[in-house]
């Protein structure tokens, strides 16, 4: 059945950091992606913006080299990769001051919809949104994107979410967190609330637990100094593993419309019970000999910033009043793993014996690699000799479900797309970014006050054995990373 893909409008696309890693590897090879499928209008041009003093001939063919590198569909469609560089232009402009202002606004149309990327550090969110407003570039039909980290604890969220308002609306506002772009992310909210089969059952009176991981088998290598300011709860739980519990706690929204569904999400954030101090564990991953350890890497010998956490996570409201979830993030893991893992609770009553070949009844949802949805249950093993119970998976596989050719958009490709229609359902919303600083600063205090270092793990392993104890000690195990 064909879907139905609401179109892009006519654009100007701004994108600030256009010379950055991440316009070259993601942004603007998701563009020419969604160029390549017919999804961006022959009105819609993108505005590299930067410092660095390139004419837009010299930036073109920057930006052939990277897509020849970064997009691998570009070295198949060279025609087409020559009509989409022709939709490029560039400036160079000062973010905190006077220069190339005037030529942006030049370059920019009046009736068309404004998309401002701002692809550059945290720092120049707010001078930049200034510099708009101050040039007058900022219509009503503007939109700001910004990456994250937004704001460092609630303080400076706050105060960033105030400067940003001073300039654009709370509707023209996208804070984008990649996570929330992944096509398995979107299909929690459709496997919940699009089938009879799961809602019923999506409830402490079924569930006995839920497993978030998000594991890497890279280090801090070559942003070392960056991530040292930061650590694994900044970086990956008050975001991305925040908007994965979000997804999978919260209460059906009256409709799949952004405030609808964004409204439920902050009803979680604000449901969650503060993590005392033995409810978590912190790790720093050591070095191996070939490789280095985190404080190689960090180049801080005294480093107490941790590249591993494990929490347990209370929800207090009556849909997940006792089962607990457990969110884990680290580097230097055993693989490469992003999984939500929903443990259903066992029959009340076994007539089989006890230990017989059987696990929990479990539904997988893998974020990454191979993005699908496995869900396990127990049946008898086949042949004779007894009923001798046995674990199997029902898996699905997007790519092999959906057909080889059913190619996934990256997940910046489509936040990208959703800016451009104006749609912020994947979008964070201020007060939503908020509550979760709200949330995660008393947590980040406890151990910054008592200077605690985090734990030491091997390169390779499931990382420290105190996150090991936070499950053992209810009962529970971690999923094997790698399983």
């Amino acid at each position: 059945m064909a879907s139905c893909v609401i179109p892009v409008p006519p654009f100007d696309m701004i994108l600030f950091g256009a010379t950055g890693d991440l316009a070259h590897r993601k942004i603007f090879p998701g563009l020419f992606h969604r160029f390549l499928v017919g999804q961006m209008p022959p009105e819609g041009r993108i505005i590299g913006a930067a410092r660095s003093e390139f004419s837009a001939e010299q930036f073109r063919a920057t930006l052939r080299k990277s897509l020849l590198e970064f997009a691998p569909s570009a070295t198949k469609n060279k025609a087409k990769l020559d009509a989409f560089l022709a939709l490029v232009e560039y400036v160079s402009v000062d973010a905190k001051g006077p220069r190339g202002w005037d030529k942006l606004a030049d370059l920019m149309r009046p009736d068309v919809v404004r998309a401002f990327y701002l692809s550059v550090g945290p720092s120049l969110f707010a001078p930049i949104a200034e510099q708009l407003r101050m040039a007058k570039l900022t219509t009503p039909d503007a939109r700001i994107v910004v990456e994250k980290p937004f704001g460092h604890d609630l303080a400076s969220a706050r105060a960033l979410n105030a400067e940003l308002g001073r300039c654009f609306g709370e509707d023209q506002i996208y804070r984008i967190d990649h996570y929330l772009g992944k096509e398995t992310v979107q299909n929690v909210m459709a496997l919940r609330f699009a089938n009879a089969l799961f809602e019923p059952l999506w409830n402490s009176q079924h569930i006995d637990h839920v497993q978030i991981t998000v594991a890497e088998k890279l280090g801090v290598n070559g942003r070392g100094e960056y991530y040292d300011r930061s650590g694994a709860m900044r970086d990956m739980v008050q975001n991305h593993l925040m908007q994965l519990l979000c997804l999978t706690a919260m209460e059906p929204p009256s409709r799949f419309e952004p405030n609808a569904v964004r409204d439920e999400k902050l009803k979680v954030i604000r449901s969650l019970d503060p993590v005392q101090p033995g409810d978590f564990a912190r790790g720093q991953y050591r070095g191996d000999g070939d490789q280095g350890s985190y404080t190689e890497h960090a180049k801080n010998p005294d480093s107490t910033t941790e590249s591993f956490i494990a929490m347990k996570v209370e929800v207090s409201n009556w849909r997940w009043a006792g089962t607990p979830f457990y969110l884990r993030t680290g580097k230097r893991l055993r693989a490469h793993l992003s999984e939500i893992a929903i443990v259903f609770r066992d029959p009340p009553h076994s007539i089989f014996p006890d230990g017989e070949g059987r696990r929990s009844n479990a539904l997988i949802i893998r974020l990454q690699p191979n993005e699908g949805i496995t869900l396990r249950m127990t049946i008898k093993e086949p042949g004779p000799g007894g009923m001798r119970l046995t674990d199997v998976p029902l898996d699905m596989t997007f790519a092999e479900a959906l057909g080889q050719n059913a190619e996934s958009a990256d997940a910046y490709e489509r936040l990208v797309m959703d800016v451009l229609r104006g749609d912020q359902t994947l979008f964070m919303r201020g007060d939503e970014v908020e509550a979760a600083w709200e949330w995660a600063d008393p947590i980040i205090k406890s151990w910054e006050d008592t200077g605690q270092k985090p734990a030491l793990y091997d390169t390779g392993s499931s990382g420290p054995e105190d996150s090991l104890m936070l499950m053992h000690r209810d009962g529970r195990r971690w999923r094997e990373i790698g399983s």
